[in-house]
């Protein structure tokens, strides 16, 4: 049998390199060209991995990327290196209603996202888990339990075999198209602890997730697009909000300055102001922690020696009022 040579990457740069013009003009090559693109795709030309990577991300992260992706169906190409999007082609996710299709939505999705290459590429592929997972439970009602979980696992073992993505865009991709639904579940009626857990444990990604989830509300109802745009905008702020709230430093405890006499042996004045405000440049340069009980400081003021330059004024005793009156009467 004849072998079939693999095309080179010299080859695979002159099928996909319009894909990029298309992503930043939004024009389509002239008939001929995409024509011959046709052609050599339909005889399942091998894309070297780095050479789809170099090339297709500029033509998603450009102006126009749902029209590159769109010419990238029509010619052939996406077949050979993203099969499992184009399964998603007229897959409905609502009987009856053709713009909820999952390829015209991806698309969408794809086209308000921030561009990044992350948060691009996790839109184009966000949905794939749909076309496994999709059951029909009722009359125009659908159900894609587990697609997200679905759709990471699909990532991991098709288009990250054939498109070079570099391991840290890879691991992101992964991670954003595992929990890209869990903004869109915030109702306000989270706890602080539970919005900080999740703020923890998607800290590294949480700007490309909410950018996704963003991206991810494509209703044609005004209402519930600026409900939902709304409520991820208010995710976002209750994190900051936490988060600063964290950071700032506890105060020192109540009743310090008493602990501080009666351990140190020092008459009270203005130097156990000065010594709380030693303590208190500690904490808030990171030396010492906030919010502990009165012990912890006392230790701190010995092992540092913060007592030992105080200079200790004790406050004047109080006038006897008979004196003060003798004193007054002998004047006149």
């Amino acid at each position: 049998m004849p072998v079939v040579p693999k095309s080179t990457p010299v080859e695979g740069e002159s099928l996909l390199t319009p894909a990029v013009g298309v992503g930043a003009t939004g024009a389509y090559p002239d008939a001929a060209l995409s024509a011959q693109v046709a052609a050599r795709a339909s005889q399942g030309p091998e894309i070297d991995p780095e050479v789809a990577y170099r090339l297709l991300t500029p033509a998603i992260c450009g102006r126009h990327p749902e029209l590159a992706l769109q010419w990238l169906l029509e010619v052939g190409l996406l077949d050979l290196l993203l099969p499992e999007l184009v399964a998603t082609v007229a897959l409905s996710q609502e009987g009856g209603r053709r713009h909820k299709d999952v390829w015209e939505h991806t698309k969408a999705v794809v086209r308000q996202a921030v561009p990044r290459p992350e948060v691009r590429w996790a839109a184009v592929l966000h949905d794939i888990g749909k076309v496994p997972t999709r059951r029909f439970v009722g009359p125009g009602k659908v159900t894609f339990h587990g697609h997200a979980e679905e759709g990471a696992r699909m990532f991991r073992r098709g288009p990250a075999q054939r498109i070079a993505f570099p391991a840290e865009v890879a691991a992101r991709v992964e991670v954003l198209i595992l929990h890209h639904l869990r903004p869109g579940q915030y109702d306000g009626a989270w706890t602080d602890s539970a919005v900080r857990r999740f703020a923890g444990e998607m800290a590294p990604f949480l700007r490309d997730l909410l950018d996704l989830s963003r991206a991810d509300v494509t209703s044609r109802r005004p209402g519930r697009r600026r409900r939902c745009l709304a409520q991820i905008s208010a995710l976002g702020r209750r994190i900051r909000a936490i988060q600063e709230a964290d950071a700032r430093v506890p105060p020192l405890p109540a009743g310090l300055g008493n602990h501080l006499m009666a351990e140190l042996g020092l008459p009270p004045g203005r130097h156990i102001g000065e010594l709380r405000d030693r303590l208190q440049a500690l904490c808030e340069a990171g030396e010492l922690a906030g919010g502990e009980e009165p012990a912890y400081y006392l230790e701190a003021v010995r092992a540092r020696g913060l007592a030992e330059s105080l200079v200790i004024v004790p406050p004047r005793p109080p006038r006897d009022p008979a004196s003060a009156l003798a004193a007054g009467s002998g004047a006149a």
